[in-house]
């Protein structure tokens, strides 16, 4: 842990960290080391999960700081492979909070099975939870990327449409990236993606 007890605003950032991977843990989100969690502090810190720890049995200890561009400012630390996909969105909008990546069923099976760019979700009414939704009578698309273990490829891939994404997006055969202003924001955006993913899913298997 970079903070100490005396910096409420680290252990805050940590808490919500620890608070959500238990969340995602027992939703069956972060299976085994899977998924990563990052916030963003007011004063511009970026608290995110350690690499190789399982997200449900997090501890302060779990959770490190990383610069703008992903560097660990403890040189002993390790931060994951996919730190860059969260710094990019950081630097993407200053107004992101916090940023959840997690690997369900769900999202790992439709990301194999989807043939076009895109997955649409349409008239649900959960579509209210992502920013600007009013109604259920709209129709939203959650990018897909292929997977690709150059994490700085990749986020050349994502970058272009980063500013049409309403969902999040979707790495195919991996997972999904949610984001939001803050931690609270961010997952419940991510449970509602979820949620239309395991409809989605659901109806699709009921029309084979």
């Amino acid at each position: 842990m970079s903070g100490t007890i005396a910096d409420p605003a680290w252990v805050e950032a940590c808490q919500q960290i620890m608070q959500a991977g238990r969340r995602m843990d027992a939703r069956g989100w972060v299976p085994a080391t899977a998924g990563n969690l990052s916030c963003r502090l007011a004063d511009g810190r970026i608290a995110i999960t350690r690499s190789g720890g399982h997200k449900g049995f997090l501890s302060e200890n779990g959770v490190i700081e990383i610069d703008p561009q992903g560097t660990p400012l403890n040189p002993g630390d390790r931060a994951s492979a996919e730190t860059l996909l969260h710094t990019q969105l950081y630097a993407h909008d200053a107004s992101i909070g916090a940023v959840l990546h997690g690997h369900s069923v769900a999202a790992t099976v439709l990301s194999m099975d989807e043939v076009s760019d895109a997955i649409t979700l349409a008239d649900y009414e959960i579509l209210k939870v992502f920013e600007g939704q009013k109604t259920h009578e709209t129709s939203l698309e959650l990018p897909l990327f292929h997977n690709d273990q150059d994490i700085a490829r990749l986020a050349t891939v994502v970058a272009p449409v980063l500013a049409d994404m309403k969902l999040g997006y979707l790495i195919r055969g991996h997972g999904v990236y949610v984001w939001g202003p803050d931690m609270p924001t961010a997952l419940a955006r991510l449970e509602g993606l979820e949620f239309l993913l395991a409809c989605h899913l659901a109806r699709q298997q009921k029309a084979h």
